[in-house]
């Protein structure tokens, strides 16, 4: 019988986070600049806070409505403040990470089993998995890729 390979044999190590004050703004570049969906959350003490993705700010985006306008003889007659619209987005720019992230994470230890890891995503409907150490320290993650990739 095959030894089930644990987390550690997987896991992405080199783990590409975002610090909990920097802006959506920023979060958004790091997502699209690096092809990923989600990134954990950390302190400035490098301690695991959160996790944030782009289901994350597509919520918060979700709060931000352009404003309703109709055309009339080739101009813009917008039915709402367009003015209110401008400080809504410049708010929703200037917005922490810690503001739109998911605190209540659930993560796996370097030991545990990938199909315990697996388990771990498909009940809570997440496609990531921090992964810390003894000492409770980040030191990897594991996404559903990851696990697929590890059957082949």
């Amino acid at each position: 019988m095959e030894e089930e390979r644990l987390v550690k044999d997987i896991m992405v190590r080199e783990v590409i986070t975002i610090q909990k004050d920097a802006s959506v703004e920023e979060l958004s570049e790091l997502l699209v600049k690096n092809k990923i969906s989600g990134v954990p959350v950390i302190d400035s003490d490098g301690k695991l806070v959160g996790i944030a993705t782009e289901g994350d700010l597509i919520i918060k985006d979700s709060d931000l409505h352009f404003p309703r306008y109709f055309k009339l003889l080739d101009s813009i007659i917008y039915l709402e403040s367009l003015n209110k619209f401008k400080k809504s987005l410049k708010k929703f720019l200037g917005t922490k990470v810690e503001d739109v992230m998911t605190a209540e994470i659930k993560t796996v230890k370097e030991e545990t089993p990938v199909g315990e890891a697996a388990n771990i995503m498909i009940k809570y409907n997440i496609n990531r998995v921090p992964v810390l150490d003894s000492k409770d320290e980040l030191v990897g993650i594991v996404t559903r890729a990851d696990i697929v990739k590890s059957m082949i």
